[in-house]
């Protein structure tokens, strides 16, 4: 229910909407959501693997461009990094202003068009371009997808649905491995067609993912701070309809109500000052989850594949399924850990997976450099350092999506998603690169310190500052700037956390 009345500086709506849809159980609707929104990780996986995996092709002759594998696995690289970076920034203010659903049907329709071009490029030039615009719709994606399904999301599952989707990133890395195999067998597919049909799989999954997208509405709580609280009604309304019918029974209560300003827009410099004054500490919280989780994984898997041939003697063909068993412990992190964040807690999953990886991590490093350590046993080391690393990294993403008020929530995470891609894309490898690629076991070993140490770091601060969200309203958590007065808990247990 919403009523509306008319004040001077706008209209002012008082609203039971989030509640609403906070006490929904899990239905088929919900599945629609994770499905039409979350699966794109997983196609931002299989291009990150992908391009690595073809590189050494692309660059043979006959493969139809004239490139060298280190313009693929570097410049081609660094402009998908940079154009996830801007993208994310560029796409992220945008959503706050223009609304969800528009900018998420536009940012996969980038990507789409993007990876469709790229697999018929004829030069470089035209490979690098479309590199960047892919990266460019990608880093769009993350801002606007987090955004919905956090507002979509019942607050008693956000935690593990969107550490689940953040984790299934590694899904489409086991996905490009296997197709990477396929795709690049002279037997199966010629020399110029297969790296290009790898390309054109994305393209084809973007556009089903697009089709189901068409399903998914507008969030209700960005209508109702911008004035369309009718279109809100109506939505809220229609969903409730399809999850009674579905558990044949009526629906719960709603608690607690808010009031709002209706504003068309918040300025950036409101954007600005709000999370960098007014949540200062959540700022730096953030940051250092970003920044953590960036390091670690640099730590491990830039330069993975030379340190098993280099150290250990494993053929080159053979990196992809020590790359595959490690994407799955990444994968099973999130999945099994994930409804935890959402019954124990968010500052104690945090902390302790941070905390968790980073000292397995001075455990493994401690070990390679001791001799004691194969090819296999560094790959377990790395997966159980990865299970705690992934369902961590996924909750800096769902940390920074919920802890800043409604207005701010898309150009947050697109600030703290380009903050940790620059510094996981940039300035990790050129440190990485240095140590892992002189070949002492000495070197590689400060590599994996110098990630765990920063990940340590990062668990600590998650200690101290980590904001207890769990099965808490969005509006609880952090109150819209557009609140007329403090929101009320909008279930019981928010009451009480």
């Amino acid at each position: 229910m919403t009523t509306t009345d008319q004040a001077a500086t706008g209209r002012t709506v008082t609203t039971n909407i989030p509640a609403r849809l906070d006490r929904l159980p899990w239905s088929r609707w919900h599945w629609t959501i994770v499905i039409g929104l979350g699966t794109v990780w997983i196609l931002d996986g299989l291009e990150v693997t992908v391009v690595g995996n073809i590189a050494g092709r692309l660059s043979e002759p006959g493969s139809g461009l004239p490139i060298t594998s280190g313009e693929v696995t570097g410049l081609a690289a660094a402009l998908y990094v940079a154009g996830a970076c801007s993208g994310a920034l560029f796409w992220g203010r945008l959503t706050d202003k223009w609304g969800r659903k528009k900018l998420f049907m536009i940012t996969l329709a980038v990507y789409l068009a993007a990876t469709a071009l790229t697999a018929v490029s004829f030069s470089t030039w035209w490979f690098f371009a479309f590199r960047f615009l892919t990266g460019f719709g990608i880093g769009g994606e993350y801002a606007a997808i987090n955004s919905a399904i956090d507002e979509l999301i019942p607050a008693q599952y956000r935690g593990r649905v969107d550490l689940m989707i953040n984790g299934s990133f590694w899904l489409g890395a086991v996905g490009g491995s296997l197709l990477s195999i396929v795709a690049l067998d002279t037997s199966v597919l010629p020399k110029d067609v297969g790296w290009r049909l790898t390309f054109a799989l994305g393209a084809v999954l973007a556009l089903v993912i697009l089709l189901v997208r068409r399903h998914v509405p507008e969030s209700p709580r960005w209508l109702l701070i911008h004035g369309r609280d009718e279109e809100a009604e109506r939505i809220v309304t229609s969903i409730e309809e399809r999850v009674t019918a579905e558990n044949e029974r009526p629906l719960a209560e709603p608690e607690g109500e808010i009031t709002i300003h209706q504003r068309r827009s918040v300025s950036f410099m409101e954007i600005a000052r709000t999370v960098f004054s007014d949540y200062r500490k959540r700022a730096v919280l953030g940051f250092s989850l970003f920044i953590g989780q960036a390091f670690l994984y640099n730590a491990i898997t830039f330069g993975f594949g030379a340190i098993l041939t280099k150290f250990y003697d494993v053929p080159t063909g053979n990196t992809g399924y020590y790359f595959a068993v490690i994407a799955i412990g990444n994968f099973m992190g999130p999945l099994l850990l994930g409804k935890l964040f959402d019954t124990v807690g968010r500052r104690v999953m945090i902390s302790s997976t941070y905390l968790l990886s980073g000292l397995l991590l001075f455990g493994t490093a401690w070990l390679f450099e001791q001799g004691s350590l194969n090819a296999g046993t560094l790959t377990a080391c790395w997966c159980a350092v990865l299970f705690f690393a992934s369902a961590g990294a996924s909750s800096a993403y769902l940390t920074v999506s919920e802890i800043f008020p409604m207005e701010t929530r898309a150009m947050s995470i697109a600030f703290f998603y380009a903050l940790g891609t620059a510094a996981g894309g940039i300035s990790g490898p050129m440190l990485f690169a240095d140590l892992t690629g002189t070949g002492k076991v000495a070197d590689t070993a400060l590599a994996f310190q110098i990630g765990a140490t920063l990940m340590c770091l990062a668990g600590l601060v998650a200690a101290a500052l980590a904001v207890r969200a769990e099965r808490r309203s969005l509006e609880d958590v952090a109150r819209p700037l557009t609140a007329a007065v403090a929101p009320a808990s909008t279930s019981a247990s928010a009451k009480t956390a």
